[in-house]
C-alpha cells in the first residue's frame, strides 16, 4: 500500500470534513502544503493527486474532480467507489427522503431540453410511488405493487424540509432563477450512473450533458455544455458549426471569454478522461449499484443509493 505523508493526509481530511472544494480553494491548500502552485509545477500536482488516489484505492475511495455544469467551475471531492450492504447503512436520510432525491434526479436528467433543472412546484408534486423497486416491493392480492406507507405519507412539508437539507449538503442546488438543479456532490458521485443510464453526453468533453445547449437542427441530438462551447468555438476561428452534424451554431464568443478559456485547465489526475461513449440499456431507476457514495457526509444511501459508513479516513 502506498504510504502517504502528513501533506497528503491533510488534503484528504480537508475534503472529508469540508466537503467538495472549489479549484482555487483546493489549489491554495496544495500551495500552502508544498510551496508550489499547480500552474507552475503541474507535474508535481498531478503526481501528488495520483499518489493519494493509489492509497485511497485500497479502501475503494477516489479523489475526483468535476465541473459544476451550472457555472463551469471545477470542484474536487472524495467519493466512495464501492457498493455493498454495509455502505448503505450510514446515511442520515430516511427511505422516503432517498426516494424523493431519486425522483428529482431522474426528472432532471430525463428533460429533453437539457435545462438541468426542475421547478420547486414540480419537485414537490413528484410521486414517490414510482421509486418502489420491483425486486423488493410487496405484491397485493390484485397483483399490483404495494406502496409502503412511508412513501404515501411523505407530505409536502416533509418534501420542503428535505429539499433544504439536500441543498445544504450540496446534493442539490438552487439556480439564480430559483430553480432546483443538481448539486456539486451529485456531479461527483453520479458519473458512473449517468453513463450506465445513457444520459446524453457532451460532444466536447464526453461527460453527461445534464445542463447543456442543444443543436438547433431538427433530428440532431448533439448537446454541449456552455463552458465547452466557449472553449470549442474560441479555438475555431470563425467556425461555429455543430461537431455532430455540421449545422451552423448560433453562438458568439466574446474576447473576454476567449481569454478566460485560455487560462483554464481541465482536471487531470483527479478527473480521468472519459472513454468513448457507449450505448447501454437505459434503466429507469437508480438502483443499488449505480451511485458511488461519497464519504464526505450524508449521501442519500438507504436501500437504493449507496453511502459509505466510513465517515473519515486516517491513513497513517
Amino acid at each position: 500500500m502506498t504510504e502517504l505523508n502528513w501533506r497528503h493526509q491533510t488534503v484528504i481530511q480537508a475534503l472529508l470534513s469540508r466537503g467538495p472544494l472549489k479549484e482555487d480553494q483546493f489549489h491554495r491548500i496544495f500551495t500552502g502544503l508544498t510551496g508550489k502552485t499547480p500552474g507552475s509545477d503541474r507535474q508535481r500536482f498531478d503526481d501528488f493527486l495520483l499518489k493519494i488516489n493509489k492509497a485511497l484505492s485500497y479502501v475503494q475511495f477516489e479523489l475526483r474532480g468535476c465541473r459544476f455544469q451550472y457555472d463551469g467551475q471545477v470542484y474536487y471531492g472524495v467519493v466512495n467507489n464501492v457498493s455493498d450492504e454495509e455502505s448503505k447503512l450510514g446515511t442520515k436520510y430516511s427511505v422516503a427522503q432517498i426516494a424523493f432525491y431519486k425522483a428529482i434526479i431522474e426528472a432532471i436528467v430525463q428533460d429533453g431540453a437539457a435545462q438541468g433543472t426542475i421547478s420547486n412546484i414540480d419537485a414537490l408534486n413528484l410521486r414517490l410511488e414510482n421509486q418502489v423497486l420491483m425486486g423488493t416491493m410487496l405484491q397485493s392480492h390484485g397483483g399490483l405493487p404495494h406502496v409502503p406507507p412511508v412513501l404515501k405519507n411523505f407530505s409536502i412539508s416533509m418534501k420542503e424540509k428535505t429539499l433544504d437539507e439536500l441543498v445544504q449538503d450540496q446534493w442539490l442546488s438552487i439556480t439564480p432563477d430559483h430553480y432546483i438543479g443538481l448539486g456539486v456532490r451529485s456531479f461527483l458521485d453520479l458519473r458512473s450512473w449517468f453513463r450506465s443510464n445513457d444520459v446524453p453526453a457532451c460532444e466536447v468533453c464526453n461527460e453527461a450533458g445534464v445542463k447543456a445547449a442543444l443543436c438547433q437542427k431538427e433530428g440532431c441530438t448533439a448537446r454541449i455544455h456552455e463552458y465547452c462551447l466557449k472553449k470549442l468555438f474560441s479555438e475555431r476561428k470563425g467556425e461555429r458549426v455543430c461537431p455532430s452534424c455540421g449545422t451552423q451554431w448560433q453562438y458568439t464568443v466574446t474576447k473576454a471569454e476567449a481569454v478566460e478559456d485560455d487560462e483554464q485547465n481541465y482536471p487531470t489526475q483527479s478527473q480521468p478522461p472519459a472513454g468513448l461513449k457507449k450505448k447501454r440499456p437505459r434503466r429507469n431507476e437508480i438502483g443499488d449499484g449505480d451511485i458511488s457514495g461519497s464519504s464526505q457526509a450524508s449521501l442519500p444511501g438507504g436501500p437504493n443509493l449507496r453511502r459509505s459508513t466510513r465517515s473519515s479516513i486516517r491513513l497513517q
